[in-house]
């Protein structure tokens, strides 16, 4: 049961949330307008183009800074309850800080079911809108860019290998393409083409100089023609993906699009992974930034509410620096990927459980 006391502080969370939003979006947008305005114009997007963009655009930046601005706001708000005396009311009535802290923790866990929802279904749509208007409009030749699309080389199953050095997105077409299949690491036979052309009519493929090489026990039978027109199990498309493929899946998909290319021996996994596991760790985050916020911002200062601020965004961003850390470590490196994205969790949810010791002091 919500106490007069848990409803007014409660109020004060989500409406300074929600308001910290409002302000910082708009100046993110205009801030984005004023560097793209010309390469738009010269380019002559559509308006319904531009305006969906930035329908996507406030929800993937609302996302991904999504710790800031919790963060700050509920300084921000504590910060004046503390200076206006009214915490030191409230201790001083009997409750206990760790009482006090409760709205807070119910507060934290809205923000972070709807952290979770946002993150598993509608923030994937709007990486999906932003990055791709990104690369079709405003990145030159970025509809090549946009895929990994250079020495591709992917498992197809257990016993196909697969490899091509380019893949032209428009023409649909790739080259130097070779395919090798096994039977418990032997080679069974190996295909290969200068060019290979996907048919989406016909739902087939055409091998331009094809050579096909059957391994025996005492001779090789080779097979060799100008073209050959086939059908393979795969999509020439999923042989070259978007490079941001994972950050536009939701959740049921990201979990089956994994479970393919860990099959297909992808190089790209840990990329893959880090987008999931960053889907739980970024709402966990709204609870352990809730009690270091309240711990900071809690006591009355003789700087006022300018050093609680200070302090937030030297916290917050120090939060934001050590996720892209190590995200990027997981991504490039050995580093196992779950381990690397809650390592910002671990680290200041030490530093909460140290702040909220000395606050309760």
């Amino acid at each position: 049961m919500l106490t007069i006391l848990d409803k007014y502080i409660l109020k004060r969370y989500l409406s300074t949330f929600i308001v910290m939003l409002l302000m910082f979006i708009p100046i993110g947008i205009t801030i984005d307008v004023s560097e793209k305005v010309n390469k738009m114009i010269e380019n002559h997007v559509p308006f319904k183009a531009i305006a969906q963009y930035y329908v996507d655009f406030t929800i993937y930046f609302a996302n991904l800074l999504f710790p800031i601005f919790l963060f700050l706001s509920i300084i921000w708000f504590t910060s004046k309850l503390a200076n206006d005396t009214e915490i030191i009311a409230i201790l001083s009535s009997g409750i206990s800080f760790t009482r006090f802290l409760r709205p807070y923790l119910i507060g934290a866990t809205f923000v972070s079911i709807f952290s979770l929802l946002f993150g598993f279904y509608l923030v994937p749509k709007a990486s999906d809108g932003f990055k791709n208007f990104r690369y079709i409009y405003l990145i030159g030749n970025g509809e090549n860019e946009m895929r990994d699309n250079s020495d591709v080389y992917r498992q197809i199953n257990k016993e196909e290998f697969i490899y091509v050095s380019s893949f032209n997105s428009v023409s649909k077409m790739a080259f130097n393409f070779s395919m090798e299949r096994f039977d418990k690491d032997k080679l069974k036979y190996k295909v290969t083409a200068s060019r290979i052309q996907w048919n989406a009519k016909q739902k087939s493929y055409s091998l331009f100089d094809y050579k096909k090489r059957k391994v025996g026990e005492l001779n090789d039978v080779i097979e060799s023609i100008p073209r050959k027109d086939t059908v393979f199990k795969f999509d020439l498309e999923d042989l070259t993906p978007v490079v941001y493929i994972a950050e536009t899946l939701s959740y049921g998909d990201l979990i089956k699009f994994i479970a393919k290319e860990r099959e297909r021996g992808s190089t790209n996994i840990n990329v893959y992974l880090v987008v999931l596991y960053k889907k739980y760790s970024i709402p966990i985050s709204a609870f352990i930034l809730t009690i270091i916020a309240v711990a900071v911002s809690s006591m009355k200062r003789r700087g006022g509410m300018g050093i609680n601020l200070a302090v937030g965004i030297l916290l917050a961003f120090a939060f934001v620096f050590l996720d892209k850390i190590f995200g990027v470590l997981a991504e490039k490196s050995t580093a196992p990927p779950i381990i690397a994205v809650w390592i910002p969790n671990i680290v200041f949810g030490i530093l909460a459980i140290i702040l909220l010791r000395n606050a309760k002091r």
